[in-house]
């Protein structure tokens, strides 16, 4: 492909991924991906250079552009070398026309702004993330692990973690196939510090997903004790079974819920649990640096149904816990309504709860809980506190 047919190629991508953001369809690398298996003739150095030129002109829109070509002139016209490339050749963009304008830049959409905790370095969200690991307890130690990743270095306060450059190809380390190491980004492995579990303990992970943060548990739990991971969507549950197998932790048990029964499916569990992690589901307005697409995909009415959820989720949570049991609630959100103001709003529900302080060496306090972001600490940004059942 010429420079030029490059710039188109990610003209066309932007299209498809801003029609798919609009009516809630595939994602960016989804969509990336398909298009390419449908080109066998693009090169790998192809591929690369138009992901890149798709993932500036994301990065730097904060608003959902209304055409690909917009996006795109949005970045050329901040690069004369760029611009030069929409010269109408055969496959090549339309020459810009004088007075066509671009995507405007910025970092957060205008609707969103005053609803971000007042502490967020909005810059930094969409700086590109470098890949975190977890060293796995079950089957390894950052001492046996390290000559195996010469280019990792430790994170401060993390005596698990590892940092590599952004887009090291880990998985294909022996390292990572062997299950000595979970890719996981150092603010979830702080929210899995401050659930403090002990081997022996009842835990949950009633968000699990595919279950990151549950064998960040297991690894602290040494095999000892009931960890269950549950969930409403059986294919999330169905990505830990491979990656428990891989890690050694095959003592997870998997629980999978009714969606909008959740309470019923763990009664058996009511006052049993000792911790119980509700990572909720979110804007994810934390996560951008790795998915900036999610800004043209939130809207104030999904904010809303999110919120909703998150106080629902909490509510059903709470009967779980044993007296002086610990509910960890998380988000890897910014908003304050996801993260102090729902923390807040539980409390005002529920009596008999405290909320109680995290001694981690990172983050900032938040209300009754910590607030991580790229800008302040070098993780995703989340919002986390720790809520204890008065015994």
């Amino acid at each position: 492909m010429t420079p030029s047919a490059r710039i188109q190629a990610a003209i066309d991508l932007l299209d498809a991924i801003i029609a798919s953001a609009r009516d809630g369809g595939p994602a960016a690398d989804t969509l990336i991906a398909r298009y390419f298996k449908e080109r066998r003739y693009a090169g790998s150095r192809d591929r690369r250079a138009v992901r890149d030129h798709v993932y500036d002109a994301i990065r730097r829109a904060a608003e959902r552009p209304e055409t690909g070509r917009a996006a795109m002139i949005g970045v050329a016209l901040e690069r004369p070398d760029m611009a030069a490339l929409f010269d109408g050749s055969t496959h090549a963009p339309l020459p810009i026309e004088p007075g066509e304008t671009g995507a405007e830049a910025g970092a957060v959409p205008e609707w969103l702004q005053g609803l971000l905790a007042d502490k967020v370095e909005q810059d930094a969200l969409l700086g590109r993330a470098p890949v975190d690991l977890r060293v796995n307890r079950l089957k390894a130690t950052p001492e046996a692990v390290a000559p195996a990743l010469p280019d990792a270095t430790s994170i401060a306060g993390l005596p698990d973690g590892l940092r590599l450059p952004e887009g090291f190809p880990v998985e294909q380390q022996a390292a990572w196939k062997d299950g000595l190491v979970e890719v996981q980004d150092a603010g979830s492995q702080w929210i899995a510090a401050a659930c403090g579990v002990q081997p022996g303990m009842t835990v949950v992970d009633l968000c699990a997903g595919a279950g990151g943060k549950t064998l960040a548990l297991a690894g602290a739990m040494a095999r000892r004790g009931t960890l269950v991971a549950a969930d409403t969507i059986r294919s999330r549950l169905a990505r830990l079974e491979p990656r428990a197998a891989r890690a050694d932790a095959t003592f997870i048990e998997t629980l999978l819920l009714d969606q909008s029964h959740e309470a019923r499916g763990l009664e058996s569990l009511n006052g049993q649990v000792d911790v119980v992690l509700v990572d909720a589901p979110c804007s994810g307005t934390g996560t951008w640096r790795r998915n900036p697409e999610a800004r043209w995909r939130l809207t104030q009415a999904r904010l809303d149904r999110l919120v909703a959820e998150q106080a629902r989720i909490l509510d059903f949570a709470a009967p779980l816990l044993a007296p002086g049991g610990a509910l960890v609630y998380a988000t890897c959100a910014l908003t304050e309504r996801e993260g102090r103001g729902q923390v807040d709003a539980f409390l005002a529900r529920h009596a008999g709860w405290t909320a109680e302080p995290i001694d981690l060496p990172v983050g900032r306090a938040h209300g009754a809980g910590l607030l991580l972001t790229p800008g302040h600490d070098g993780s995703d940004g989340f919002f986390f506190a720790r809520l204890r059942r008065e015994g």
